[in-house]
This record gives C-alpha cells, structure tokens and sequence, in this order.
C-alpha cells in the first residue's frame, strides 16, 4: 500500500474542524443591515412538529365545486407530495370527506420568528395551478381574460417531470417532460403559433410566469419555461409543478398555530444528552484502543458534521430537512456504525501485532482485513435506507424511481417521518465511509510515520 506523508494527518484534521465549525455555526455576509446567509448552520435546522411546533391549517374546494372522492384523495397526496418534495419530512394531512376538506399541519420554517401562519401556508403553495395558455391578453387585475381566459393549452397534470437548466444566455429556465397527454396539443399549439409573434403564456394560478414566443414547433414533448429567474426561483417552480397538479384549486378557510408536544426545551436536552454520550463515546475508544481510538473520535466528528450539513442544506439555495425524533434516531444509529467500523479495524491492527507482523505490515492488513467486515455491515444498512426513502418519500425521486418495478402494486406512500429517518441513516453511513474509513486510515498511517508513535503499544500491541 502506498505511503501516506506526515502531513496528511494535519490537513484532515484542518479539514474536518472547518466542516465541523461551517455545519455547526455557518456563514453570513451583511449588505448594511440587510443578513445574508452564505452556509447554514445547526440554527438553520427546520425542527419538527413535536421539538418546535407549528401551523394548523384547513383547505377547502370552492363552493361551486363538488368534488368526488377520488378528487378529494388526490388533493390529500398531491398535498403530501409537495411537503416532502420541500423537505418537509414531519406532516399530518387528513381528509374530511363530509365537509371536502383537507387538514394539513407541518412544522414552522427553521428561519421564522414572527410565527405567522399566512407564511407558512403561503410556503406551502397549496393553490398552486399550473396553465400554459394561447396570447396574453389581461384584464385591469391582470388575470387572463379574452382569448387567453378560453384557451388552455397545457395544464400542470400534462407535464411529466420538470427540471432547472441553464439557456445559452445563461439564464436559469425551468426545463419541462410532458406526459403523453400533453404532446399532441402543445405541437399543434407550436406549430399553429410559431412565427406568428403570438405568444404562449405561462400561469401559476392568476400570476403569469413567463409569455415566450414560438419561434419553431415543437413535437418532442420537451419545453422550458423563461422569466428572469434565480437559481432559488427556478428550483421552487420546478418543485411545485413535481408536486402535481390539484383536481382544484383549494382555498384556505382557516389556519392557527399549533404547539410543541415537546419543544425546544426538550430539544436542548436531547443536544446535551447526545454530547454526553459522545464524549463517552470517545473515551471509551481511547481508553481501549488508545491511538486508534483518539484517531476514531476524531473521525466521528467529520461523521457527525458531515450529517448536520447535509440536514441543514448547508449551501443557502439548498432546503434544509425537518429533524424529528425518527430523524435523530437515524443519526444515532449512523454513528453506532461508525463507532463498530473503528472498533473493526483496531481490533484486526491489534490482532496483527499480536501475531508478530512490525506495524506497517499490521496497519496494512488491519484496515484491508476490516473492510470487508465494514463493508459487508454498511452495504446492507444502505440498502435498508434506500428502501425506506424509496418506499416512503417522494414518487419522482431517484430511489423511488429505481423501486418502482417493486413498489408499483402498492401505491405511492409519502410518510415523511419514515424518510426523514431513512435519509439520516443513509447521509451518516455514507458519512462514515468517508471519515470512518477512509480519513481514518489516512490520519493513522500519517502518524505511524513520526518516530514517537511507531510503539505497538499505542496501537494495541504489547508493551
């Protein structure tokens, strides 16, 4: 194996302590008074509904309409998807099929302070309807009327999946797949308007998003839409037209806020709690595997930072995901693993030594005889995470996606808390192979090459 130069224990360490400081407390830039976060911290974690509380709200169809059923269902998934597709992973949505309406509670966003409940429900999007519609003739208000109020080309259930893109102005659009509903009209749409200087209008409800012009029909089914947007603007468009499309637009009837089943005090003592349990954690490890054990701690930090980033969003533009209970759980155990995988690999370097091989030799064939054991215990926990968001979050997703050949016979589920749980679990068992693997192997055999610490001892060996 090839050797690993005294300096690479210093640069992962440095490495591991920025990952630690950025995902525990993060960045931000000021503009005068205006506060602008760079990085997420641990304080931009959004908390779930049982740790922060939250909002409370009803939906109804408009009076005019009487929904079926099955209308009254879809909305309820579509509703559900929509929470999870914006990480939103702690949610409760019933159906009050007498009154046709839909009660949904979800937890506060993480940087709300004000608590105002008309946020939150305005977050949500609920009455979001996609339309693309001929011209762009308006009223007074400008809502769609004339020609572009009776003629509705595309609506958001015609559209398969939709993405952000770049255009070759490198201006971010919202690159659209339509269903096979959709094609045939939006190609006689194109090809009766292109060169035409018609346009075809854009609408999220009553507020148009974009009016381009059609310069070519357009039969593939592929389309974008264009409108100034920014990265943040374009990937919350995309999201809301992969939540779906409402049999209806709902309207709000009422909303209130809901309060913590155990709230942020309990929150405070889980975080101590688990400190504790880390710091014993830790000497245990050095107590029993001493320079490994110190070489392990340190490892699972890099585990635990790399996790909380990854649960915050980390980046601004990214959505943080709703911690909960289930999602603390999933940390936990990740880490469990994490510790097992360090035990692993000190007790085969202690085997090594004890059987005579010099400390090279067992530092080799300690970390390649444990892999296989790690890999074997990790590889199976992946796919048990896997399973869970594919099972369990939302239907377009990638996993969900690579399942569906399996879960097809049973319908699309969305019990967020499950996901919240199998995303955790897979961020941190991932985690662990980076840090518990391989930053572990990297920072050991980096300090097996200073001279006071090439003794046995300190790895296991006798004295």
């Amino acid at each position: 194996m090839k050797r690993v130069g005294k300096p690479v224990f210093f640069i992962v360490v440095i490495l591991i302590a920025v990952l630690t400081y950025l995902s525990f407390f993060g960045i931000t830039s000021y503009f005068g008074d205006v506060e602008k976060t760079v990085i997420k911290g641990a304080d931009d974690i959004r908390w779930g509904i049982d740790i922060r509380g939250g909002v409370d709200v009803t939906f109804c169809a408009p009076a005019d309409i009487e929904p079926t059923e099955e209308q009254m269902a879809a909305a309820e998934s579509i509703i559900k998807l929509r929470l999870v597709n914006q990480n939103i992973t702690d949610y409760e949505v019933y159906t009050d099929l007498n009154k046709n309406r839909v009660i949904v509670r979800f937890p506060w966003k993480e940087d709300e302070t004000d608590f105002d409940p008309e946020k939150a429900v305005a977050e949500l999007g609920e009455t979001a309807l996609l339309t693309f519609r001929e011209d762009y003739e308006v009223d007074s208000e400008g809502k769609p009327t004339g020609v572009t109020a009776e003629k509705v080309i595309l609506t958001g259930s015609d559209v398969k999946k939709a993405s952000v893109g770049v255009d070759e102005n490198n201006q971010y659009v919202v690159l659209l797949e339509l269903e096979s509903s959709g094609v045939s009209a939006f190609s006689e749409a194109t090809g009766r308007l292109a060169g035409t200087n018609v346009p075809i209008s854009i609408w999220m409800d009553d507020s148009v998003i974009s009016y381009p012009t059609v310069s070519t029909q357009i039969t593939d089914g592929s389309a974008s839409i264009t409108g100034n947007f920014t990265l943040e603007s374009a990937t919350d468009l995309a999201n809301k037209i992969n939540g779906g499309a409402l049999p209806f637009k709902l309207e709000t009837e009422n909303f209130r806020s809901i309060s913590a089943t155990l709230g942020m005090g309990a929150k405070d003592a889980m975080v101590l709690a688990g400190g504790i349990a880390f710091i014993l954690v830790v000497i245990f490890v050095i107590a029993f595997y001493r320079l490994p054990g110190a070489v392990a701690a340190i490892a699972l930090l890099g585990q635990l930072a790399g996790t909380i980033a990854a649960i915050t969003g980390f980046f601004s533009t990214v959505p943080s995901f709703t911690l909960t209970l289930p999602g603390i759980a999933g940390i936990i155990l990740s880490l469990g693993v994490g510790v097992d995988a360090n035990i692993i690999t000190s007790e085969r370097i202690k085997e090594e030594l004890k059987a005579g091989k010099s400390l090279d030799n067992a530092l080799n064939i300690g970390f390649k005889r444990g892999f296989t054991a790690i890999f074997d215990g990790n590889i199976t926990v992946i796919f048990v995470a896997i399973i869970l968001m594919g099972a369990f979050g939302p239907t377009d997703s990638i996993f969900a996606t690579i399942l569906s050949p399996i879960f097809f016979a049973f319908g699309a589920s969305t019990a967020g808390t499950i996901y919240s749980f199998g995303y955790t679990l897979l961020v941190g068992i991932i985690m662990n192979f980076i840090m518990g693997v391989t930053a572990s192997r990297l920072m050991l055999k980096s300090l097996s090459r200073f001279k006071p610490f090439r003794k046995a001892w300190l790895y296991g060996g006798d004295k």
